[in-house]
């Protein structure tokens, strides 16, 4: 008797068992699931600013797509509409949602990022389960990984302390919004020293330009101060009035009443002048002078020199002719110490606490903006010495903008950085590093 209710218990859970799996099996008529049969990418190739469209919907994760992509993403069937919205579509970085803007037209729906795609980065582009198909059917599977070409963005040593950044990708815009676009005056964007089109600033050697107005605050508000970019010089056909070969005002904010950075005519050395301030309130300019065959105070130098790296000229010419480098100054306000940095590496410096006795330098406090219009204005020449509206130099062939025998800047100019801080010899290191091809 007690085995004939133990079958009769174990019939009834074997009835239930089976209608509850039979409840959950997808029922004859409902429509199948919505499949996606290609997923594609399309945009600017960054190393030749063609078009070029990338497979997202391959076995293995899609790499080096364009940052200025669309997605397309084509379903077996038509796609109900009213289903594809920004909120069922997502492109993710894994903490950052991208904006979107999304449409359906048949069996397509199209994504359109709002803004470019940070370089370098895994995203996932995901198509969630409300998008449906027309006849019903919502999607499976709707994942897929991808990593945009180009390089991850550098963050530097010391970006607390960053107040500008041109990195000169196609615009003269500071990345970090502190002043406004830069004046361009015949600016071509060109490859950079990665093979990314439109990705530096290429001076003519003529009258190239980019002006970034109400600058002195670059320097009037910090006692410390770095400034880092990257140049290559085109020496081809560069000459002054006189037929010589001619030297290059990399840029400069109100010349030596703020900062400038020319390299000679001869590529066998540069140098900075910049103005400082004591403490005292006497302003003053002095030169970081780097030339070929450098001395330091142990050898012949000036007693202020306490290192200086002895380079030939043709050492020299290697580094700053025809080729990109990494340059580098910083000062320490209180050290009362400035350096000059090619490519990570020291090549000279300086310090204010050995100047003579009684020397006001040796009261140095920092950097200080001192210009007064007419002669200079407040603005940064990227590609001069000053901005077009100062009159400083326009007795002087080399110094006249408009003449294109001046010593206009000729080559490349890349990643231009301002800190109010002072780097140390391990962050230049660092930034040089992370920058470097």
């Amino acid at each position: 008797m007690k085995m004939l209710k133990k079958m009769k218990y174990w019939t009834g859970a074997l009835l239930i068992s089976a209608l509850v799996f039979t409840a959950c099996d997808k029922d004859e008529n409902e429509a199948p699931d919505l499949a996606i049969e290609a997923l594609t990418a399309t945009g600017t190739d960054i190393t030749n600013g063609e078009e070029i469209t990338v497979d997202l919907n391959a076995a293995t994760s899609a790499e080096d797509v364009p940052p200025d992509a669309v997605f397309e993403i084509t379903f077996d069937r038509e796609v109900d509409a009213a289903t594809a919205t920004a909120s069922s579509i997502s492109i993710s970085d894994g903490e950052t949602d991208v904006p979107l803007t999304v449409s359906a037209d048949g069996s397509m729906l199209t994504a359109t990022p709002t803004e470019e795609l940070v370089q370098g980065t895994d995203y996932t582009i995901t198509v969630s389960s409300a998008v449906a198909g027309t006849n019903g059917g919502m999607v499976t599977d709707g994942s897929r990984t991808f990593k945009t070409a180009g390089r991850l963005p550098v963050e530097a040593p010391l970006s607390e302390a960053q107040v500008a950044y041109w990195k000169l990708d196609g615009d003269a815009t500071d990345e970090m919004g502190n002043y406004v676009d830069g004046t361009e005056v015949a600016i071509e964007y060109q490859e950079d020293r990665f093979g990314a089109v439109n990705s530096t600033a290429y001076f003519d050697g003529d009258r190239s330009l980019i002006e970034i107005p109400d600058a002195g605050s670059l320097l009037n508000e910090t006692q410390d101060f770095t400034i880092s970019f990257w140049l290559k010089t085109d020496t081809t056909n560069h000459f002054n009035d006189d037929g010589n070969q001619t030297g290059m005002f990399v840029f400069g904010l109100g010349a030596f009443y703020g900062i400038q950075y020319e390299i000679f005519g001869s590529y066998d050395g540069s140098k900075y002048a910049i103005s400082y301030v004591n403490e005292e309130g006497t302003q003053f300019a002095e030169d970081m002078f780097f030339p070929n065959n450098a001395t330091d105070n142990t050898n012949g130098g000036w007693q202020g020199w306490d290192y200086a790296r002895s380079l030939s000229a043709q050492q020299m010419k290697g580094i700053i002719a025809e080729n990109w480098y990494h340059n580098v100054y910083t000062y320490n306000a209180a050290e009362k110490k400035g350096y000059l940095y090619f490519n990570g590496e020291l090549m000279k410096s300086f310090d204010f606490n050995l100047w003579p006795d009684g020397d006001p330098k040796q009261t140095a406090a920092g950097v200080d903006y001192r210009g007064a219009e007419p002669e200079v204005f407040d603005d940064l020449a990227l590609g001069f010495i000053h901005s077009r509206a100062g009159t400083l130099f326009d007795a002087d062939a080399f110094g006249n903008y408009e003449n294109p025998d001046a010593n206009h800047f000729k080559g490349w100019l890349d990643d231009f950085r301002i800190f109010h801080g002072a780097y140390t010899a391990e962050d230049v290191s660092a930034l040089y590093e992370a920058e470097r091809p």
